[in-house]
């Protein structure tokens, strides 16, 4: 017989039995149960129940402290009451219902890139890297490339294309597979929708510019234009969720017994009717806008104030797909004018991009972690290509893009106030200098001496305010008088006892200590294991060492967000070092759901702990006093 079951048994029963128990789950602590008729609960037979540590209702919810051990009663009293299952969507449900959709729309934007992270910056490194052997001239007199100059480079340079055209020409199967699967619908699908943005019958998104005719689909009393979005974001976004509501749209009013046939043919059919005809068409609309409202600036009487806009601007277009467009502009200069004075502000505000994460990589120098996504992303945005260092660092941290845009701002508006032009397109990066006329190059020297310098100033004054202490240094140095406990977060400590949840604040838990967070990395406070983790993530258990156990609670019922805002960093038996990134949590959507961002740490083994310290504090802090049991 299984640990618990006997008490299972008799719970069940104190409860009010199976049919009076409309949903039931647990978390890291306690069973929760939403009862029918929570008079029937027998409150003291339950809380004389061993292995009870007491009982209390929130929020509509019945709840049994258990303890450590709940993983495994919560089991036995599934094989007794036979019900697993329902709190889970129970919980969902209520989840969800307590986020707008536009909330939870921006929660899952927030999610659709982390998985391409990888890929944009093993693509960046390529990319940049072709830039300097195939397009800088640097050999006989500026007049060849090194691919130019030698068969091992040039056969180099297109194999490496193989794989830079995979991951950038077609990046949106990428997004529209996370897309599906970020939204829980069918990832194949997503992928297929993709591949259909990007196919080879296409007319390549890149030919669009200069394509005397475009090929269409004619249906005799339509036509729809058969135009690729090789490299394009935005229209991947808008056909990735139009995908994913139609599929949920057929899967609620299809029967089950033509389901598999008749939700993905209509879903993906209709998702790519609307991908082509109305969506897309959107996006190269937007585009054209842009265009026009580009060549207009260039050629006005303010067109210093133009450069500022456009320099500000040009990030975030980086980030829609929607910067191609301006290869045609810069096409029409050439062809017109004999050269460029709009590539040089591209590459101006790739190179402030790159400084606002050199900043990043200054601040975090000792975060190993961090280092490893920054320097690559910076080295790739310094050769031109920027997606790794907008999508990989600053646009996760958000205040260090806003610093590259300004710094790229105004250096456009040295560029354009002083003429800098350029024999065509270029590498978009520092070595774009090659690209320009060498009368400019002074001027170009200054303008991007003011992108690197505003950028990286601004970002590094800020960082210093915003980041943590464990955004820069990775793992805190540990107080010489708590070897062996560092604060595993940011934001004001307070007394277990001033814990609104009363499992901690009368200590039925244990000893402890908690924190209102005001920074969402939570981290090892020790060298140990972690012992428990919990699908919602708002909670995890380590051991250190030496047998001390704690367990992290992070926020009050924030079990019911199901996972939304939070992202576990390790796994159960995982070995970790203090300072060590456990948990990520945003703090916006937690607080939005309505719930506390309040988070108690508890040592769950036993043992006396004295708080030192109260008010505000960063990781590394010396603020309690731990004596064992």
């Amino acid at each position: 017989m299984s640990k618990f079951k006997k008490e299972a048994q008799q719970l069940l029963e104190y409860v009010g039995g199976k049919e009076n128990i409309q949903a039931v789950t647990h978390c890291v602590t306690r069973m929760r149960f939403v009862l029918v008729d929570p008079s029937k609960a027998n409150v003291d037979a339950i809380e004389d129940l061993p292995s009870a540590k007491g009982t209390f209702t929130q929020s509509g919810q019945f709840q049994v402290i258990i303890g450590n051990e709940v993983q495994e009663f919560y089991n036995d009293f599934v094989d007794v009451s036979g019900i697993e299952g329902v709190s889970k969507e129970a919980l969902k449900s209520d989840a969800k219902s307590q986020q707008t959709p536009i909330q939870k729309l921006m929660s899952d934007l927030g999610e659709i890139f982390a998985p391409l992270i990888p890929a944009l910056i093993t693509g960046g490194l390529i990319l940049g890297f072709r830039n300097i052997i195939d397009s800088v001239y640097m050999f006989e007199n500026g007049t060849k490339t090194l691919v130019e100059m030698n068969q091992f480079w040039a056969g180099l340079d297109s194999f490496l294309w193989l794989i830079g055209e995979a991951i950038f020409h077609f990046l949106p199967v990428g997004i529209t597979w996370s897309i599906t699967k970020k939204m829980g619908t069918t990832q194949i699908l997503g992928i297929i929708l993709g591949i259909t943005l990007v196919s080879p019958q296409l007319l390549n998104a890149y030919a669009v510019a200069g394509a005397t005719e475009i090929p269409v689909w004619d249906f005799g009393f339509t036509q729809i234009e058969m135009i690729g979005y090789q490299a394009q974001v935005l229209p991947a976004i808008l056909a990735g969720f139009a995908l994913v509501y139609i599929e949920k749209f057929f899967r609620k009013i299809t029967p089950a017994v033509v389901s598999m046939i008749v939700v993905p043919f209509c879903s993906l059919v209709l998702a790519v009717l609307v991908a082509h005809t109305i969506l897309g068409p959107i996006g190269w609309t937007i585009g054209g806008w842009i265009s026009d409202i580009v060549w207009a600036g260039l050629n006005s009487n303010v067109k210093w104030l133009f450069a500022a806009i456009f320099g500000f601007v040009y990030a975030p277009l980086v980030i829609t797909g929607l910067h191609h467009m301006t290869n045609a502009i810069d096409s029409q200069l050439v062809a017109s004018f004999g050269g460029t004075n709009l590539w040089p502000m591209i590459a101006l505000s790739n190179i402030a991009q790159g400084s606002a994460v050199l900043a990043m990589s200054v601040l975090q120098k000792k975060n190993e972690k961090a280092q490893q996504i920054a320097i690559p992303a910076m080295i790739s945005c310094y050769l031109g290509v920027t997606e790794p260092a907008i999508f990989g660092v600053n646009l996760r941290y958000g205040f260090p893009f806003l610093c590259g845009m300004i710094g790229s701002s105004v250096a456009a508006m040295i560029s354009v106030g002083f003429g800098v032009t350029a024999t065509n397109i270029g590498v978009g990066g520092i070595p774009g200098i090659l690209s320009i006329f060498p009368q400019f190059w002074l001027m170009f020297i200054v303008a991007m001496a003011a992108a690197i310098v505003i950028s990286f100033a601004l970002t590094y004054v800020v960082g210093l305010k915003k980041l943590s202490a464990t955004d820069r240094f990775g793992k805190p140095v540990q107080s010489a008088k708590a070897p062996a406990f560092v604060l595993p977060m940011e934001g004001k400590v307070m007394p277990l006892s001033e814990v609104e949840d009363r499992v901690f604040s009368k200590g039925l838990m244990g000893e402890g200590f908690a924190v209102e967070l005001s920074n969402g990395t939570i981290r090892a406070p020790f060298d140990g294991e972690v012992i428990m983790t919990f699908p919602t993530k708002h909670a995890i258990g380590l051991r250190r060492n030496d047998g001390v156990e704690v367990l992290i609670h992070i926020g009050m019922d924030t079990v019911e967000l199901n996972g939304e805002g939070f992202r576990m960093d390790v796994a159960q038996g995982d070995r970790v070092s203090a300072g060590d990134v456990l948990v990520e949590v945003d703090l916006d959507t937690v607080r939005k759901a309505g719930k506390s961002v309040v988070s108690p740490v508890v040592f769950t083994s036993g043992g006396h702990v004295a708080l030192n310290k109260q008010g505000k504090v960063r990781p590394g802090d010396f603020v309690i006093e731990y004596t064992a049991a």
